[in-house]
């Protein structure tokens, strides 16, 4: 069964605000996001991957957020895990929280061995509505930030968007649009967040995966986004399986969506994330 909780922060958990740079939800939780490093010992530097859990923007996944750091670990990759605000906290603090995470690993990539121009997001679901959020708003005024990080870019290098939520048309994922917007947004804002109407020719890469019958997240949600980034001649990746439900992770249950992974590494790779003897 998947367990849909928050996880607790560790002794290996960096507070991604101070006290007085994080606004408090009410009633306060006591949440507070942090980020989950997961850097290799390595005398070179490495690309990195950022990982978003989905969730709905109500809580998020536990089998999309560490399992995911350690397989990237396994094949030659930095790997952290932003666990980021959701509701009752709206938009934009699960985006702030995402690129002020980017922003840490880029300050603190000579420390952990992170090559700053190789740090790549992914996002589950909602995640990848956060992470592909961040590849198309990354230079929005939501995402200022007047402490010592906000010199280093927020953009993501590549985008990994798996069952994401992307679209804000006739197929979005309404309970992830309210948690993040709230009972009655104005329009205009939704379909800003819509994030096939966002990208431009400056949109990072993208590898999209998604299941052909997803019945949580439709299909159309990666068709339209990838159709768009055509249009756009920004790189892409598409692989559409032709059966499975939504939230399967790494999908060790099916040999055959389970392929997913391997094929995102070898993307990786194709594009010198990481060396092809490694991605073996």
């Amino acid at each position: 069964m998947i367990t849909m909780e928050y996880e607790q922060p560790t002794a290996r958990s960096i507070s991604l605000w101070e006290e007085d740079e994080y606004p408090i939800a009410h009633p306060d939780d006591g949440f507070r996001p942090w980020l989950d490093p997961y850097p290799l010992e390595t005398d070179t530097a490495l690309g990195a991957v950022l990982i978003c859990p989905g969730g709905g923007y109500g809580c998020r996944a536990r089998h999309e957020g560490i399992q995911i750091a350690e397989a990237f670990n396994r094949l030659g990759l930095h790997a952290f895990v932003v666990h980021y605000s959701v509701a009752p906290r709206r938009h934009p603090q699960p985006l702030r929280d995402a690129g002020r995470a980017i922003r840490i690993i880029r300050r603190r990539a000579s420390e952990w061995r992170v090559d700053p121009a190789h740090i790549a997001i992914l996002g589950f679901s909602a995640g990848g509505h956060l992470a592909g959020s961040l590849g198309v708003h990354y230079d929005k005024s939501w995402l200022s930030d007047p402490s010592p990080f906000g010199k280093f870019t927020a953009r993501p290098d590549a985008l990994i968007l798996c069952y994401a939520v992307l679209s804000s048309g006739p197929f979005m994922h309404a309970g992830s649009f309210y948690n993040l917007l709230g009972p009655d947004p104005d329009p205009a804002f939704v379909a800003t967040m819509g994030l096939e109407n966002q990208i431009n020719d400056a949109t990072p890469p993208a590898f999209l995966w998604h299941t052909a019958d997803d019945s949580g997240v439709p299909v159309e949600n990666s068709l339209l986004f990838a159709g768009v980034l055509r249009r756009h001649c920004v790189p892409f990746e598409l692989h559409v399986f032709g059966s499975g439900p939504h939230g399967l992770g790494l999908a060790t249950d099916d040999p055959h969506i389970a392929t997913w992974f391997p094929l995102c590494v070898q993307w990786l790779t194709s594009n010198n994330w990481i060396s092809a003897a490694k991605s073996q």
